[in-house]
């Protein structure tokens, strides 16, 4: 079953970005097992869709959107019925996935998993799986070793059945190459633009224009509403500062941990390389074999010309300058025939020929490091940065609820968390109600839309009181309160007087360039060419950068049967109207193979991902879903 996954990876990779939000790390069986309650958000057949797993897929696909948006990311974007209900959706389909790969016994071995995880280079030390490192890292993540494996094996048994569906899409090259064909069309264009500047002499607005567009939005001319606040931060990287750690404690970690410091045998060698690849023909590797055993007979006459000979001969474009020299390296870091022919040799040692995957080698080892374990002064630095983590990490899970419960139950001021905590009250710049996105990182720890929202609010505001306190960031508390208050104005109407006339007259000159464009298209289509052409350009479907994608739309529905034939285009942004002539069709002489296998494998996606689509609507239709649209509606969501 994972042929399929393997074989057809790129289109896996789309369908489960279509459907995928990270799992909540119940397993399989808690997703078949039916438990809820009765404030679930939805449910599926018997199997329950609960306030925890919906809160925790919200969470995740927030971080993963504030990661991908960066200053782009507009939180309160989520806050609407219609994007939680896409978090629920999504969580259907991973729900009927597993459902039906329970049904089907799917699943994924223990075996498969302890394979996978062995080989991921993130968690490897030396070539070799590191547990420590395994550990680490799911500590940094906040994550236990069966949560991870949890997750892991649902997106392996969802992947089955993924895979299945990705090896059903099937496109001929006959339609492949039609679609290359229509995207490949060049038209040949001449440009005439009629730019909203040429009519500007031409504006004439009304006395009260300005006067009227002020009073019919004055939204757009508020000042908005400013805070300034006081407020403390919590936070786990805070609290490193806090925490000592002794030579006794640091020297009780390095003996109890090893195996962690132990350095293994390295080996420094140089080579030759004479290069042929496995997929070569054989008439190419015995060539090169050839040339390999000439070069290696000037090596064993001349020994000590070894690196003279690698300048000369080494085809490794990598090392051939330093004499064929590739430095200390560890077992696992070269491929496998490499290494086995290193770590036989002996000091000083050239070996004869030996095949890679890259071709022919002649070794010469020049350096041997010993096993050895690590000396504490050399890794003290690193314990004790662990033992510091460690430590912040077992304080703030010890004082986080305590900090929540004091901010709230003493709301009149942040001083005794600062005095408990030994924290530091830290003032902000006036803030707007509602700042723009690209503006949220600039307020650090304040650009939260929920701690900006608690800041507005009237308790803060009127009763003076402190915030709740706010999760920013993973292990980071922010509480805050209100230290003067702005309310919302209206700027007068003189002050942005001059601002609305020149933005009226800039839209009356676009709408003056779009009506003249329109006149001149429909005088040209009918036989009245008096334009002087401009900007010949060729323009194809697979090159669209040369014109807009308006643009481009608009000459390919062009129709060109009798030539010349005429299009046109309104440009966004009140940038005016655009005139494209038609003067010449070139289809595509010749199919390139390399350029229809890209767009047959393309196609194959598109048509595979609708399959996917119909999948999923089908499964739909043969499970009860029942969706809780009250939960999904509410407005508080964190």
């Amino acid at each position: 079953m994972f042929d399929a996954v393997r074989n057809n990876k790129k289109i896996v990779q789309i369908f489960l970005a279509l459907i995928t939000l990270p799992f909540a790390f119940w397993g399989v069986d808690s997703y078949v097992r039916g438990a809820g309650a009765g404030n679930d958000y939805a449910s599926v057949g018997d199997s329950k869709i609960t306030p925890q797993q919906f809160q925790e897929a919200w969470r995740n696909q927030m971080d993963r959107a504030r990661q991908q948006l960066g200053a782009n990311f507009k939180q309160e974007q989520f806050d609407t019925p219609e994007t939680r209900m896409a978090v629920v959706n999504s969580l259907i389909d991973q729900r009927l996935l597993l459902l039906e790969a329970h049904k089907g016994r799917l699943g994924a071995s223990n075996a498969l998993l302890v394979d996978i995880i062995s080989s991921m280079p993130s968690l490897q030390e030396d070539g070799k799986f590191s547990r420590a490192r395994y550990e680490a890292a799911l500590r940094a993540q906040g994550m236990s070793p069966d949560q991870f494996e949890a997750q892991l094996r649902q997106d392996l048994t969802m992947q089955q059945l993924v895979g299945a569906v990705a090896d059903t899409g099937i496109v001929s090259t006959a339609s492949a190459e039609m679609m290359l064909r229509i995207k490949s069309e060049e038209r040949q264009v001449a440009e005439l633009r009629l730019l909203p500047e040429q009519f500007a002499g031409d504006v004439k607005l009304d006395a009260d224009a300005a006067r009227k567009f002020y009073d019919e939005n004055q939204k757009l001319f508020q000042i908005p509403e400013l805070v300034r606040a006081e407020y403390v931060v919590l936070s786990l990287d805070g609290l490193l500062a806090q925490i000592t750690v002794s030579d006794a404690e640091v020297k009780q970690w390095y003996e109890s941990h090893k195996d962690r410091y132990q350095q293994n045998e390295e080996r420094r060698a140089s080579h030759i390389l004479i290069t042929a690849s496995a997929s070569a023909p054989d008439a190419d590797k015995a060539k090169a074999k050839a040339k390999a055993e000439e070069v290696l007979k000037e090596v064993q006459k001349s020994p000590a010309r070894f690196a003279e000979l690698a300048k000369q001969y080494s085809q490794d474009p990598g090392s051939a300058a330093n004499g064929g020299d590739l430095g200390f390296f560890g077992r696992g870091m070269m491929v496998k025939p490499f290494e086995d022919a290193v770590f036989a040799q002996k000091q000083g040692e050239t070996s004869g020929l030996v095949q890679s995957d890259f071709g022919y080698h002649i070794i010469k080892l020049t350096g041997i490091k010993g096993e050895k374990q690590k000396p504490l002064d050399e890794v003290r630095a690193e314990i004790e940065g662990e033992l510091k983590r460690q430590g912040a990490q077992r304080r703030y899970a010890e004082v986080a609820e305590a900090f929540t419960n004091m901010v709230y139950e003493q709301p009149d001021s942040l001083a005794p968390v600062v005095e408990k905590f030994k924290l530091k009250v830290q003032q902000s710049p006036m803030l707007p109600k509602k700042p723009p996105a690209q503006a949220l990182p600039s307020l650090g720890p304040l650009g939260n839309e929920k701690l900006l929202q608690a800041l507005f609010s009237e308790d803060a505001i009127k009763n003076k009181r402190n915030t709740d306190t706010v999760e920013v960031a993973k292990n980071t508390l922010v509480a805050a309160r209100v230290a003067e208050h702005k309310p919302a104005a209206l700027r007068p109407f003189d002050s942005v007087r001059a601002d609305i006339e020149t933005m009226l007259k800039a839209k009356e000159a676009a709408a003056m360039a779009k009506a003249r464009g329109e006149a001149k298209l429909a005088e040209l289509k009918g036989g009245q060419d008096k334009v002087n052409w401009v900007l010949v350009k060729s323009v194809s479907r697979l090159q669209g950068k040369q014109v807009s994608p308006a643009a481009m739309q608009a000459i390919f529905r062009a129709d060109v049967q009798k030539l010349p034939a005429y299009a046109g285009v309104e440009l966004p942004n009140n940038g005016g109207y655009a005139l494209y002539k038609i003067v010449a069709v070139k289809p595509l002489d010749t199919v390139d193979a390399d350029k229809r296998r890209i767009v047959q494998s393309d196609y194959v996606a598109m048509t595979a991902q609708e399959d996917f689509a119909a999948y999923l609507a089908g499964l739909r239709q043969r499970y009860k879903i029942e969706i809780n649209k009250a939960a999904i509606e509410a407005k508080e969501q964190r």
